[in-house]
């Protein structure tokens, strides 16, 4: 079910057991060949996707298409949020939904930027009503619900997602090829070790003179279908998770 397309009287007859998925994503720079709404047109494809398949079983609200991407600012027609700011809106939505009655929530994410904050959000709102033993509150990133999304198509190098890269290219060209300008001449970028497994501070311009990671050259639009594929499954089989919980336990 779509948010966007419903009455009030349709959202207060749902089970308040449904599951509320909050697509988020971001408005940021994706290198000299890709377009700044990426994250965003991905994310609501999978939502979209995801939403076809799960039917009255889940209610998906609107996209958030704005995001934390502050390490992008050095790079003209980014947009971002102020990282407080952002945090504070996705705690909103949350509330939102509590306040109407509903206990099952996940924000499902399509920035990686977002991911400090998502997961931030889930745990303060959390503690607000720490009092209730009945909420779910979740938080995930879609190309992490699949720890073997590389083997999504035989011909993919990327072990991993990166930024307007092999997976990323590949999934714009099956959806927008128009809006991909030239990734067969763009330099690969190596992902590096940032001093793992410690997390470093940074922005895109220390990782990236032109503001993307990874190897578009490899990519193809039968890989994107393959990873729309691959990562819709895993928004599915998460959400299905959500419907099943009995409603108190630790476990899902």
């Amino acid at each position: 079910m779509n948010l966007a397309e419903l009455t009030w009287p349709d959202v207060a007859a749902l089970s308040k057991d449904t599951p509320i998925i909050f697509p988020i994503a971001a408005l940021e720079q994706h290198g000299r060949h890709m377009p700044f709404f990426t994250d965003s047109m991905l994310m609501g494809e999978i939502a979209k996707r995801a939403e076809s398949t799960l039917g009255a079983r889940a209610l998906f609200a609107p996209l958030q298409w704005l995001g934390n991407s502050h390490h992008h600012m050095d790079f003209p027609g980014t947009l971002s949020a102020e990282p407080r700011v952002y945090l504070d809106l996705l705690c909103g939505l949350l509330e939102n939904f509590i306040a109407h009655g509903f206990k099952r929530l996940l924000l499902l994410n399509g920035h990686g930027g977002n991911d400090v904050p998502g997961k931030q959000a889930v745990f303060e709102v959390r503690q607000r009503h720490r009092e209730r033993n009945d909420l779910l509150l979740l938080f995930c990133t879609y190309w992490n619900l699949d720890a073997e999304a590389h083997k999504a198509h035989a011909g993919l190098r990327q072990k991993q997602m990166g930024h307007a890269c092999e997976w990323e290219t590949s999934m714009v060209l099956r959806l927008a090829p128009h809006l991909v300008k030239n990734h067969t001449g763009v330099p690969p970028q190596e992902f590096g070790n940032a001093f793992e497994p410690g997390s470093r501070g940074w922005t895109m311009r220390d990782r990236s003179e032109h503001g993307h990671i990874g190897d578009p050259r490899e990519a193809s639009a039968e890989k994107g279908e393959a990873l729309f594929q691959t990562f819709t499954r895993g928004a599915v089989s998460l959400i299905e998770r959500m419907i099943a919980w009995d409603g108190k336990s630790w476990n899902g």
